[in-house]
C-alpha cells in the first residue's frame, strides 16, 4: 500500500514543480531558471520542516510521512535538473549566471532546510519534544 502512497504523493509533487517551471519561465524567460532554483529552495525548507514537525507522525504514520516526504517532496525537488540547467548555462557562456544559480541554489538550499527544521520545531517545544 506504500507503494500507492509514495506514487501518488509523486504525482502531486511533479505537478506542482511543473506548474511552478511555467510559472517561473513566464516571469524570467529561459535566461535564468527560477523556476528550478525556486522549486529546490522551497522543497529544501518544506523537507527540513516535516522532519521536526512530523516526528510524531512518521511514528504513527509511517506511511503518510514517506507518500508526504518521499512521494511529494522527492518528486518536487529537481536536483537533476539543476544540474542541467547549470551545465546548459555553462555551455552558452553565461557563466556568471551559472556561478550565480549554483551559489544561490547550494547555499539557499542548506539555509532553507537549516530553516524548515528550525520552524518545524516550533511547537514542538512545548511538548516537550527535543529534535534527537
Amino acid at each position: 500500500m506504500i507503494y500507492l502512497y509514495v506514487g501518488l504523493g509523486g504525482i502531486l509533487g511533479s505537478l506542482t514543480r511543473y506548474l511552478f517551471s511555467i510559472f517561473g519561465t513566464y516571469l524570467w524567460g529561459r535566461n535564468f531558471p527560477i523556476g528550478t532554483m525556486i522549486i529546490n529552495l522551497t522543497g529544501a525548507f518544506i523537507l527540513g520542516f516535516l522532519t521536526n514537525k512530523l516526528a510524531k507522525t512518521k511514528e504513527r504514520k509511517p506511511q503518510l510521512f514517506t507518500a508526504l516526504t518521499t512521494g511529494v517532496i522527492g518528486s518536487y525537488t529537481t536536483f537533476s535538473t539543476f544540474c542541467v540547467e547549470t551545465i546548459r548555462l555553462i555551455e552558452v557562456n553565461q557563466y556568471l549566471y551559472a556561478l550565480l544559480y549554483f551559489i544561490l541554489s547550494a547555499i539557499g538550499g542548506l539555509y532553507f532546510v537549516h530553516l524548515g527544521l528550525k520552524v518545524g520545531l516550533i511547537g514542538r517545544k512545548k511538548e516537550g519534544i527535543s529534535h534527537e
